[in-house]
């Protein structure tokens, strides 16, 4: 990985923390009084910019457990950049406290529509379905849904992008939403022409979307009759 993208990833995040951090401490402060918590003791060596640039650094190294990365990139090639680098133990823990700051900062990038948008979803699986009893993490929000794959437990990730692969807007729900009852919450920023695959196909949410300004195109299912579609959108349908 290049020092470059490196440099230019902490930059971003640190431009954003030095706005976002302040008020951040000051909600948490005010939560701790209402629920009479006791304020930590241990300090953090690590600050809220450098463990959001390291986690997100992850997933453009190329590494494909994080337990890896960590101990044979950042820990023996990047020790020079982050002086009060902790163990990895440690940085687990740690990483709990950049989940809300960094669904901030995606929110901040988002990229915009420009008349073309495609929207799609993705399943998380965050254990097997024969230790679906036994799991315990996500057990009290994940739930068993069926993709094009059979069955899975766990998430799902929607996304909407535009024609440049900017993602527009996002959303993870459990894995048994249908990703018709989410569309329309995720395209109210979009018009022109929205693509989706046949898991889209709604009458309902087609005729929702074309009086907001924004035509839904799918593939038709093989019990379908076909219909006349433009050129233009033909070939960019999948």
């Amino acid at each position: 990985m290049s020092e470059e993208l490196l440099i230019t990833t902490f930059c971003i995040v640190d431009d954003f923390c030095s706005s976002f951090e302040d008020d951040w401490n000051k909600i948490l402060l005010e939560h701790s009084k209402h629920k009479n918590l006791k304020k930590p003791s241990r300090v953090p060596q690590l600050a809220l910019s450098e463990l959001m640039t390291i986690t997100i650094l992850f997933h453009s190294s190329g590494y494909r457990t994080f337990k890896d990365y960590y101990t044979r990139c950042v820990s023996s090639y990047w020790k020079d950049y982050f002086p009060d680098l902790v163990s990895y133990g440690r940085f687990v823990q740690l990483m709990k406290r950049i989940t809300f700051p960094i669904f901030c900062l995606l929110q901040t990038l988002l990229g915009s529509c420009s008349g073309v948008s495609f929207l799609d979803s993705t399943i998380l699986t965050v254990s097997h379905r024969c230790r679906i009893a036994s799991h315990k993490v996500f057990k009290e929000c994940a739930k068993r849904g069926k993709g094009t794959t059979g069955w899975f437990f766990g998430f799902k990730l929607h996304i909407v992008i535009n024609h440049q692969g900017e993602i527009i807007s996002f959303m993870l729900t459990p894995g048994n939403t249908s990703d018709v009852s989410v569309a329309k919450q995720l395209v109210r920023k979009c018009f022109g022409l929205l693509f989706g695959d046949k898991g889209y196909i709604s009458s309902k949410l087609f005729n929702d979307l074309y009086d907001k300004g924004l035509k839904l195109v799918t593939k038709i299912r093989a019990n379908m009759k076909n219909k006349l579609m433009p050129l233009i959108e033909k070939t960019r349908s999948y």
